[in-house]
């Protein structure tokens, strides 16, 4: 299945279930929202089920990873679970059909097989999440260490809040929230003082004015080329994109090039694979928050010189 078809149909998968439920969706219904032909459907996935589990999985690797490698380039636990929730707010923020399949709906997959296989793979992904904050004991203020199970309350707290704020009916942009789920990571390791210092830190806005592109791309240790400016454009069009589908995007000829490019942006945590690039799957390239923040500024600063730009006329 060609990547953007992929995401075709995990989207409409997501939004046919949060209108009817799984027990209610046919792939057929998959198929018209995705505007692909139900005889491919069927060739790709041989329920509706199995489509829910691979979307399910999808969201899941791709929420996971970009959560670790938030974390993982920050120096401290602290700085970590403030990049991590980050991360996962801005995909959600992104994604809201697929963020209420990820974390609300999942838990209605169905007493099948595949089913029970969603739920396990929902908890693998909780205890994976529990692991990282359950770093916070190491750092822990408060006069006696939180037991190990601390962390998993957390996760179902920091979920529950999640799925409210997901089912309502005009719900406060998921960004807004970072601050108090950061606070309810901290309490139980840092002690009150810190967690009420989390929600009175100063969050940046996207309203806020930003550097131009070359500024925001040296800051993050990139040399901003002609070329590093197209393939972060030609990844942020088309997430999930091959190798060979970003190179041709952004007209590097090169397979070399491009495969230094992408090795070099993925490096510097602009862009993740989501792809794995393992047992011959292709890999498939997605912007990093980060990345957005970068290619959203290159974007607006290449719009506002051609606006600028006077007019040429008689």
């Amino acid at each position: 299945m060609e990547n953007d078809e992929r995401i075709r149909v995990f989207r409409a998968m997501a939004v046919a279930v949060a209108d009817r439920g799984v027990g209610s969706v046919a792939l057929a219904d998959i198929a018209a929202r995705a505007e692909v032909s139900p005889r491919k459907l069927r060739g790709w996935f041989s329920d509706v089920e199995a489509c829910f589990l691979a979307a399910f999985e999808w969201c899941s690797e791709r929420a996971g990873a970009a959560m670790v490698q938030a974390y993982e380039g920050e120096p401290k636990w602290v700085e970590g679970v403030r990049a991590a929730v980050a991360a996962m707010l801005g995909l959600i923020e992104q994604e809201p059909d697929l963020a209420r399949l990820w974390i609300v709906y999942s838990l209605g997959a169905g007493r099948s097989e595949i089913g029970r296989r969603v739920l396990r793979r929902r908890a693998k992904a909780i205890m994976a999440l529990a692991e990282y904050i359950d770093r916070g004991r190491l750092e822990s203020a408060v006069r006696s260490e939180p037991p190990a199970i601390t962390a998993e309350g957390v996760v179902g707290a920091l979920l529950a809040v999640l799925q409210t704020r997901l089912l309502a009916q005009d719900p406060e942009p998921p960004s807004e929230l970072q601050g108090e789920l950061v606070s309810l990571i901290l309490l139980p390791y840092l002690g009150s003082a810190a967690a009420k210092r989390e929600l009175v830190r100063p969050m940046r806005r996207r309203s806020e004015p930003r550097r131009s592109g070359r500024a925001a791309v040296e800051s993050a240790g990139i040399r901003l080329t002609y070329r590093t400016a197209r393939v972060l454009s030609a990844i942020a069009e088309r997430p999930g994109a091959s190798n060979r589908e970003v190179a041709n995007r952004a007209e590097v000829v090169d397979q070399g090039q491009i495969s230094k490019l992408l090795s070099r942006l993925e490096a510097e945590g602009l862009i993740a694979n989501i792809g794995g690039g393992m047992g011959g799957a292709p890999n498939a390239w997605q912007l990093t928050l980060r990345g957005e923040q970068v290619e959203h500024t290159i974007a607006r600063a290449a719009d506002e010189a051609q606006h600028s730009q006077p007019a040429i006329g008689p």
